[in-house]
């Protein structure tokens, strides 16, 4: 099996791991109340998707 004949450099480990930082998921409006809904998923304030009602969403009092 293959061994590393050079030990690896900070900066050039640091380089490799500068593509590792995590992204928070992205987000998209809905088209019929504008609140913020992951993308490709029903829309939990008002129920729909893509522009139609899927599911009907009670109000709490």
């Amino acid at each position: 099996m293959a061994n590393p004949k050079r030990r690896i450099s900070r900066t050039r480990r640091d380089k490799r791991r500068s593509h590792h930082a995590l992204v928070p998921p992205g987000w998209s409006l809905c088209s019929s109340c504008f609140e913020a809904k992951p993308p490709h998923h029903v829309c939990p304030h008002c129920g729909s998707y893509k522009g139609r009602e899927v599911i009907r969403v009670e109000e709490l009092d």
